[in-house]
């Protein structure tokens, strides 16, 4: 791998300096016939007339209820590019057991999401995207881009590769592929990442009818170490006789590994009922008419070459004619009489002089010209939409050691492999469909906002062991019901949705959210107003509420728990300042806590990890600014926040997280852009989540008086991020200070020393 990536690298910068600038297309199946090849089959540039593939890739996301499409940025953009690869997030906002697609959770509270049903998939979130991040495309011509970045050698080393294709077939059909590769081998003992992800996607835009399709699979297994035994080998190394590598640090468990497999399918679609009406194209639209238009051209000129020649061929020349009229000739019949005066003929609109004729052509020479780059619209007044989606979830917890007494209790229950061995297993399903009419907006000047009303059915199915024998199946139905009013359009913009559970396990569950924007012109630049507000009574989901393996059981009633929330933004984009200010409070709130003992010997023992509620109200208060600098070439780019809990105990947090990026833009030899620059991460100390490998999640600290902290511990690098026609690519240093400290983000698991990493995404258009 060492020896590919430089060679890959060099071949990358060449090639697209060859090959991505200017497509060119000829056709050669008539080589001995075309001006542009000479007599001994070469071909002479000078006469061939070059055709440029259009280049034009838009991107959107789909609702998940409804399938509206947002507007997105194709990922494209070579600043930041160098994060992009770290599991602990863009701007290290999240905490990782350490290795590359390892589980993680976001240290800012409010970005994380709701917890879904399958809890066991949401801690890989830098690998599983849900429906409403993924995004779909159209291309004005097929297009694949591979991305790959790597670290490390055949031992510890990292390896990520994603590979998209994206194609359309006519203007309104567009489909393609994603695969994504993942293997982690781990710079510590025993904790090794595999993850691969398949996903197809195909989308119909036509005028009364749009569809959005996507199947997706995952097979992840990782490898569960339970953290290093002694924390000191990465704080006081110096206590130890001996130095040990990464590698070399013992850990709490080994042969113990998660493994997730899930399937996904996604189907939206919707009739659209309204009217049409004349539009201009877009200018990537008059692109690929023309390219449609001399294509034609070409082709006609080819075939009549062709025919040319064929007649050519059997001694006859292409002015000869043997049937047909000849030259001539006239049809027999009534001569056209003169028209006289008093004729109606007469009467007839006459052009006097040239100069008006002339104008009246290039009065319809300039009409024509501007219907041919005009196109038809059809406006939607009324759709009707269908969403279904269809998940289904598999989650294996298999042991083959576990050290004596780790766990406080052990439950008897059908066992797949004997003695300590522990094989926990449980599946899920879901199939949800809904019905949704809506009356949307701008259809005519009176219709400012847009109507929609919906019904939910959602089936849930889940298996878990039963005690001694089998399984225990359970069976959720629910219905629901909902509304939601919404402006896209103008200065002004809002989305209101209310929904409401009316039977079924979640009956009397409500959702009230509400967001909206403004527009205010100011200093000669406009300032961004983003407000949302948000009401949720929610039941817990199924596995706080049931769940059974070897030595983690409980079937549990909670109380609904209710979360209001607050939020605002201002952006200015002419002195580079976003704000946000945001409340929280929560009722009720349903967590995981894990308990155990570390030994003398630093083992861990009695290990229990149990669902907990606390019902008093936990309120969250969040500041964050983000404020960037520029002083000519040099840019200076800063994210802090500011969080205050109301109770650390059940939902801690940090006080200050702090995210900086230095660094300098230049060219060289105007092509290659090149930011050099280094950037830091910091979070001060805090009782931050533990990890339980048996269920695969983050959980509160449950262990008095010996709970550890996490944090003050600065992570920098240094990098140089390059981008070349359609090639990114950088290479750099991270953690390049590390060094004796609270090298920690969780508990127990040492974030990876010094490392040198290599990546690259390119772009090719067929």
């Amino acid at each position: 791998m060492k020896r590919i990536l430089p060679a890959l690298l060099l071949s990358c910068a060449f090639l697209t300096a060859q090959a991505q600038d200017l497509h060119r297309i000829t056709d050669n199946d008539n080589a001995a016939d075309d001006p542009a090849y000479n007599f001994g089959g070469r071909k002479d540039s000078t006469k061939v007339k070059d055709k440029i593939v259009p280049k034009g890739l838009s991107v959107w996301t789909v609702d998940e209820r409804f399938g509206d499409r947002t507007s997105c940025t194709p990922d494209t953009a070579s600043h930041m590019f160098m994060n992009t690869i770290f599991t602990s997030g863009l701007r290290g906002e999240y905490n990782t057991t350490g290795n590359l697609g390892a589980p993680r959770y976001n240290r800012i509270f409010i970005d994380n999401p709701t917890a879904g049903q399958f809890l066991f998939t949401q801690p890989y979130s830098f690998f599983n995207k849900p429906v409403g991040q993924f995004l779909f495309t159209n291309t004005l011509s097929p297009i694949t881009n591979i991305s790959y970045n790597e670290c490390g050698d055949r031992s510890n080393g990292e390896d990520h590769l994603k590979a998209l294709f994206a194609v359309n077939a006519g203007k309104d059909f567009g489909a393609g592929f994603k695969f994504d590769y993942i293997y982690g081998r781990g710079y510590y003992q025993n904790q090794s990442t595999s993850h691969f992800n398949y996903s197809m996607y195909a989308s119909y835009l036509g005028e009364r009818y749009n569809a959005h399709l996507l199947f997706s699979l995952n097979h992840q297994k990782v490898t569960e170490n339970g953290g290093i035994t002694d924390d000191r080998y990465i704080t006081h190394p110096e206590m130890f006789d001996d130095d040990f590598s990464e590698n070399e640090i013992p850990t709490v468990l080994e042969q113990n590994w998660n493994r997730n497999d899930n399937q996904h399918i996604f189907f939206s679609h919707r009739y659209n009922v309204g009217f049409s009406r004349k539009v201009k194209m877009t200018e990537s639209e008059i692109q690929a008419r023309k390219f449609a238009i001399e294509s034609k051209k070409e082709n006609e000129e080819r075939e009549n070459n062709g025919a040319k020649d064929g007649r050519l061929s059997q001694g006859r020349s292409n002015d000869d004619k043997t049937f047909g009229r000849p030259e001539n000739s006239t049809i027999a019949g009534d001569e056209p009489y003169e028209e006289k005066k008093g004729n109606p003929a007469a009467d007839r609109i006459t052009v006097d002089g040239k100069a008006a004729a002339d104008s009246l052509a290039a009065l319809e020479a300039k009409r024509q010209q501007e219907e041919q780059w005009m196109k038809d619209e059809y406006v939607p007044v009324t759709s009707f939409i269908h969403t279904l989606s269809f998940d289904n979830y598999r989650r294996i917890y298999q042991a083959y050691q576990t050290p004596t007494d780790f766990y406080a209790d052990t439950y008897d229950m059908d066992l797949r492999l004997g003695g300590d061995s522990i094989y926990d297993k449980t599946r899920h399903y879901s199939l949800k469909n809904t019905l949704a009419i809506a009356m949307l907006e701008g259809f005519n000047k009176w219709a400012k906002a847009g109507l929609k009303i919906f019904a939910t059915s959602e089936l849930r199915h889940f298996s878990l062991p039963a005690p001694t024998m089998g399984t225990d199946s359970y069976n959720e139905h629910n219905l629901s019901i909902g509304a939601q009013m919404n402006k896209t359009q103008g200065s002004f913009r809002f989305n209101a949705t209310a929904e409401a559970t009316l039977t079924g396990t979640d009956a009397g569950q409500l959702k009230l959210n509400g967001q909206t924007d403004l527009r205010l012109p100011l200093l000669g630049d406009t300032l961004r107003i983003d407000a949302k507000a948000g009401m949720e009574r929610l039941v817990p989901t199924f596995y706080y509420r049931h769940y059974h393996s070897r030595h983690l059981w409980w079937d549990k009633t909670l109380d609904k728990e209710t979360r209001a929330n607050l939020e605002g933004v201002l952006t200015f984009s002419r002195t580079k300042t976003r704000l946000r200010v945001a409340f929280s409070d929560i009722k009720n709130y349903a967590y995981f806590a894990q308990r155990y003992t570390i030994t003398e010997g630093y083992g861990r023992t009695g290990n229990t990890v149990e669902p907990l509620q606390h019902a008093g109200n936990i309120t969250l208060l969040t500041l964050q600014l983000d404020q960037n600098f520029r002083f000519g070439p040099v840019f200076w780019e800063n994210n802090v926040t500011y969080q205050k809990s109301s109770n650390q105990n059940v939902l801690p947090v940090p006080e200050l997280n702090l995210y900086t990026n230095l660094y300098l833009r230049f060219k060289i030899a105007k092509v290659l852009k090149v930011d050099l620059g280094a950037d830091m991460r910091y979070f001060t100390k805090y009782f931050a989540p533990d990890y339980s490998p048996a269920l695969g999640q983050f959980t509160i600290q449950d262990n008095g008086e010996h709970n550890v902290k996490t944090g003050s511990y600065p992570i920098v690098n240094v990098y140089a991020n390059m981008h070349l026609k359609q090639t990114r690519f950088f290479i750099m240093m991270s953690h390049v200070n590390a060094t004796d400290g609270n090298a920690f983000l969780t508990p127990h698991y040492p974030i990876n020393k010094r490392v040198l990493r290599f990546g690259l995404s390119w772009n090719f258009f067929n």
